[in-house]
């Protein structure tokens, strides 16, 4: 074969360049260089046999992945852990960027930006909006719905505030706390408030004021809880129970008080005490036998009452005028010799109960016998 020109002329070209007279390297560098100089030259070569970047051996393969203790089954699962993969009920962080006239737009970091309706901004009432939300606001988003068909997700604040009101009314009942809430509303069987951002019902029997029901409105009312049920969606409040318990930190049994008579039924009389109401049971009017309360009272008596039992969780307080009487039958013959004679009757009520605690027998039964 014969050799190419071009080729010899390159050759001798590269002798002249790269050749140095070996004088020269010994006169430029001292012994003790030597070494480090050869050894930075073969460095700096250029290593032979470098594959071009459009070959097939350039590239990555299976087998490279593989011989590295990593598959590509492995790697596929480690990207996914950086794909986001969004769920209904999934709480995330999202920034507010648009609010327009039926929700806002917000960013979660999906495909898209997800949507919130108006109705889901707040579990309270709100005019607008921006009453609750403002542009690059970040918070927490509860996530509704899978991605609608252009990869859109539904958001809401409202479904938070609901779990979180759930979880805070379940605490307060287990404190056995009183609350303060405003009547918005009132209905045939009660009254209506709202108890952190929850709607609840006060049953028209644990209501006690003097006041007309649909004169509630907006009156602040104490209140204790009797039910709490999220399942059923039930929140009972008592205004009765929050007075009596307020009302029993002043009485005690075997206390004398000055009430007046708010309704009668069948079986007894209800006596306001100061704000409370207490039951006058139609056993504990008299000692003899009544038919009838209507038989002896009538609503708006003026009367006076002794107590015989404090039931502050049930919010019941029970009364007597038997144990009053001067003599049996009195109340039914002449009550204003009860009225009259009641803190004189009620000492001597107490010191027959203490002599016979001292005996041993229950005062409380004795009472109620």
């Amino acid at each position: 074969m014969s050799e190419n020109p071009a080729s010899k002329v390159q050759e001798k070209n590269s002798e002249k360049e790269t050749s140095i007279p070996e004088e020269t390297i010994s006169n430029s560098l001292s012994p003790e260089f030597e070494d480090d100089a050869n050894n930075e030259l073969k460095e700096n070569e250029i290593p032979k046999n470098i594959p071009a970047a459009d070959e097939s051996s350039s590239r990555v393969n299976k087998n490279d992945l593989e011989n590295a203790g990593f598959t590509l089954d492995e790697f596929a699962s480690l990207l996914s852990k950086y794909d986001y993969n969004f769920k209904p009920g999934d709480i995330v962080n999202g920034t507010v960027f648009a609010l327009e006239s039926k929700g806002a737009m917000i960013d979660i970091g999906a495909k898209t930006a997800a949507f919130m309706p108006m109705q889901e901004v707040s579990i309270n009432r709100v005019e607008g909006l921006s009453d609750v939300l403002q542009p690059s606001e970040i918070r927490e988003f509860f996530i509704m719905t899978e991605e609608n068909e252009d990869g859109q997700l539904s958001l809401s604040i409202r479904r938070i505030e609901y779990q979180r009101a759930w979880e805070r009314v379940r605490q307060l009942q287990k404190e056995d706390a009183t609350i303060y809430s405003e009547v918005f509303a009132t209905n045939r069987g009660g009254a209506l408030v709202r108890v952190e951002g929850l709607r609840g019902f006060i049953p028209g029997s644990h209501i006690s004021t003097r006041k007309a029901k649909e004169e509630l409105v907006a009156d602040f009312l104490p209140l204790k809880f009797l039910e709490v049920d999220e399942e059923r969606n039930r929140l009972v409040l008592s205004h009765r129970r929050a007075l009596v318990e307020r009302k029993m930190n002043r009485l005690e049994v075997g206390e004398v008080v000055v009430g007046a008579v708010r309704g009668i039924k069948p079986y007894g009389a209800f006596i306001d005490i100061g704000g409370v109401s207490g039951l006058l049971h139609i056993s504990e009017i008299s000692h003899e036998h009544i038919e009838t309360p209507h038989s002896v009272l009538n609503v708006n008596d003026q009367m006076k009452v002794m107590i015989i039992d404090l039931d502050a969780e049930r919010g019941r307080i029970s009364l007597s005028t038997k144990a009053l009487e001067p003599e049996p039958g009195d109340m039914l013959t002449d009550p204003q010799k009860v009225f009259d004679k009641a803190e004189e009757m009620a000492a001597r009520y107490k010191q027959m109960l203490l002599e016979q605690a001292e005996e041993g027998e229950d005062p409380i039964a004795v009472m109620t016998i």
